[in-house]
């Protein structure tokens, strides 16, 4: 089983939407029964809340399917209990390692390493922009997907 943590600012934009696209992606390819897939948040600012109706819109517009859901943050024991934690921009790895107390098992990555690019997934919270966010992530899934 291969355990996959997106981790965003949030958890209401980017990392809900790579967690549907990358589940989308596995179960078109009829391996869903080989990851456990999902997101948090690095900060507390969303907590509770669903994914960001910009989030939906696209998702809908692109037919990948997602469910309610809460935000939930990020805690200690999410990095023994993760194979990969996916974050979307480098602010995300800061937090992560600050909680953590570093990476000695090398599981944090930036989602487009997996895209074979070196920067961060648009934040559409300050961009408005999904479409732009929504490419950044189905290429970082895709690569990702690729590795198993």
């Amino acid at each position: 089983m291969i355990k996959i943590l997106f981790v965003c600012h949030g958890n209401i934009c980017r990392s809900p939407m790579a967690e549907f696209v990358m589940k989308d992606l596995v179960r078109k390819a009829g391996r869903e029964e080989q990851f456990i897939i999902a997101s948090k948040a690095a900060r507390r600012d969303e907590l509770g809340h669903d994914t960001h109706y910009g989030t939906k819109a696209k998702l809908r517009q692109m037919g990948v399917p997602f469910e309610k859901r809460k935000a939930a943050l990020l805690s200690k024991s999410d990095y023994d209990a993760y194979d990969y934690l996916i974050a979307m921009d480098r602010e995300n790895v800061s937090d992560m390692l600050r909680l953590f107390g570093g990476d000695p098992e090398k599981k944090i990555h930036m989602l487009l390493e997996f895209a074979s690019l070196k920067r961060e997934v648009a934040d559409p919270w300050y961009t408005g922009n999904f479409d732009e966010t929504y490419e950044d992530v189905l290429m970082g899934c895709k690569g990702l997907l690729e590795q198993f």
